[in-house]
């Protein structure tokens, strides 16, 4: 599973209940959910941008 084992997990969700219960987490997981959402469609605009920038613009006549 990478660098965190799943004890390391579980202590991870274990602490975030006690300080945030479980009545804030589905609120936060959705708000975590939305930046990222928003970070990658930034990052994608950022890139198509570049591409426009580095194609070769065809003439109409």
């Amino acid at each position: 599973m990478g660098p965190i084992g799943m004890g390391s997990l579980l202590l991870i969700v274990f602490v975030a209940l006690l300080i945030f219960g479980p009545s804030k987490l589905p609120q936060l997981g959705r708000a975590a959910g939305n930046t990222l959402r928003e970070f990658k469609n930034a990052t994608k605009g950022l890139a198509d941008e570049e591409e426009e920038k580095k194609a070769p613009k065809e003439e109409t006549k």
